[in-house]
């Protein structure tokens, strides 16, 4: 491999082919639909349906999804015991990675061909949701719910976390959180998963690895780093003082940039419509200010645009949501686009090994022990 092919971070490097998402520049496509008419006219159900299976479902496809998601939901008690052992401290992200590995050694699921990989998706779907307000119960000194067949996804999470039917203004922003983080193309924690499948491992291994790759502040952990960094802020006028100080140090702002996208991510500019909504409901316009003193000068002057994470961590603040759900939030949607690489990967299946340029010392002899 000669030095000129090197592109660090696989920077342009085309990895393989989907039919999945579309990202560019232009559009963001979940099958050929753009993602601001599944925003506006689907559901997250509908849209993970369509991920999994490659078409939208008709009302009897949809229900018959609905109902296999209801009956995967109860968490087995072992999963429960095993969650009351964790010490509260442990961060969220470090629990699902472990309790979505335990889930595995019960998968009520058989096979591998591309049905039995979609049932066993839709079987994560539910029990990643389940296991993320069950020990959100738990830390909070309540015992955990069952689920409450009829509701939403988004309605079933917030519902068993808080014990409460959600108001349709939480469960319908919830749910578009989810459908805009479902799928995203070669991502970090995609590519993870598929790697992970290349070498013909289990739905659940790749999963796992999915996780891993998501905690990371540089992937999914950025909506709670974006939030942590507004929530330092008494006012707008702290915030414009604090931007203009962190962009003359050439800071990190979080929640800004994007590997594809130079000129805007689509998902940010349809959640921050109703994220403005939801907060003048709420009369919460001063987070409003100070969102965009932090997000003007870096659109306005240095023409680097919000991510997706950037009104989502502000969004799930609004909604009360504890910093510490929100990439579990993420998982429990993108669990559906990581299976669909999975199964896309394992149809057609190739095993990632990827050469690497060596810069170690050069061939040299070992010294005998005596004279190291």
């Amino acid at each position: 491999m000669t030095e000129e092919a090197y592109s660090p971070g696989l920077a342009g490097v085309i990895a393989g082919e989907t039919a999945i998402a579309c990202v560019d520049q232009g559009k963001l496509l979940y099958r050929g639909y753009p993602i601001a008419d599944l925003a506006e006219n689907a559901t997250f159900e509908e849209s993970a349906y369509l991920l999994l299976h490659g078409e939208l479902p008709n009302q009897l496809q949809l229900k018959g999804f609905k109902d296999t998601l209801d009956r995967y939901r109860p968490l087995r008690g072992e999963l429960i015991d095993a969650l009351r052992k964790i010490p509260a401290p442990v961060p969220m992200m470090d629990v699902l990675r472990s309790m979505v590995s335990y889930a595995g050694h019960f998968d009520p699921t058989n096979g591998t061909d591309s049905d039995d990989l979609r049932e066993r998706a839709t079987w994560l779907t539910a029990q990643i949701a389940g296991i993320i307000a069950a020990r959100f119960r738990l830390l909070n000194g309540k015992e955990p719910l069952d689920a409450k067949p009829g509701l939403s996804h988004a309605g079933q999470i917030l519902y068993q976390a808080h014990g409460t039917a959600p108001d349709d203004l939480s469960a319908k922003l919830v749910d578009l959180t989810l459908i805009l983080y479902a799928e995203h193309d070669f991502n970090a924690s995609t590519f993870a998963a598929r790697v992970i499948c290349s070498t013909m491992s289990d739905l659940t291994s790749a999963i796992v690895g999915g996780i891993g790759a998501l905690k990371g502040p540089l992937h999914g952990g950025a909506n709670e780093a974006a939030m942590e960094m507004l929530q330092q802020f008494k006012s707008a006028d702290e915030a414009r003082l604090w931007i203009r100080e962190a962009l003359a140090g050439k800071g990190k702002i979080m929640g800004f940039g994007h590997r594809v996208y130079k000129n805007g991510d689509h998902r940010a500019t349809i959640l921050e419509r109703e994220l403005r909504k939801l907060a003048a409901q709420k009369g919460q316009g001063e987070w409003m200010d100070i969102y965009d003193a932090i997000k003007d000068p870096m659109v306005n002057e240095k023409k680097i645009y919000p991510n997706v994470d950037y009104p989502c961590g502000l969004t799930y603040y609004l909604l009360d949501l504890p910093l510490d759900l929100y990439t579990p939030l993420f998982v429990a949607s993108r669990v559906t686009g990581w299976s669909a690489h999975f199964i896309e990967q394992a149809a057609n299946n190739r095993i990632y090994r990827p050469l690497s340029i060596y810069t170690g010392p050069a061939e040299r002899a070992v010294p005998p022990i005596g004279s190291r």
